[in-house]
């Protein structure tokens, strides 16, 4: 009884390390499968730098958009939250839909007034939310940098 009850518990942890990707079976463990993956490519070269989105099953990850060029803050947050959302649409999904938001703030300071743009933007719920001011700043001189996921 001991002993089939130490197996059973072996076989279950083993499961779960490997649906964790610790590796820890000697079993080798499939990749995922990429259900419903769709993506759309951002950059001006032949092969783009990266993907404007891309799906995986009932999720949408958008990546960062920012404003290039000149503004203030609140300029530059309407103008990267169209864009997400027009990103969001094109991959079948929409702003009440967003489930997680990253800010990247080129200076702190700016906080208050990114969040009187940002306000409502996301519907009744608002997604969860990280806003960090980037030490470096936010690439392309942009004041303000979002991406987000979402689901279908």
């Amino acid at each position: 009884m001991k002993a089939q009850r130490r197996s059973i518990l072996k076989k279950l942890f083993a499961s779960v390390a490997s649906v964790a990707g610790l590796g820890l079976t000697s079993e080798p463990v499939a990749e995922p499968t990429v259900p419903n993956e769709a993506s759309t490519a951002s950059g001006s070269q032949d092969i783009p730098l990266y993907s404007g989105s891309k799906r995986l099953g009932n999720l949408i990850f958008v990546s960062g958009a920012g404003a290039h060029f000149e503004g203030d803050i609140k300029a530059h947050t309407d103008h990267v939250l169209k864009e997400i959302e027009k990103e969001l649409i094109k991959a079948g999904s929409s702003m009440d839909k967003v489930l997680k938001v990253n800010v990247f703030l080129n200076d702190l300071n700016d906080y208050k007034a990114m969040n009187e743009v940002y306000k409502g933007r996301f519907g009744s719920k608002p997604p969860v939310r990280t806003t960090v001011a980037v030490r470096a700043g936010v690439p392309g001189d942009s004041l303000v940098e979002i991406d987000c996921i979402a689901s279908v």
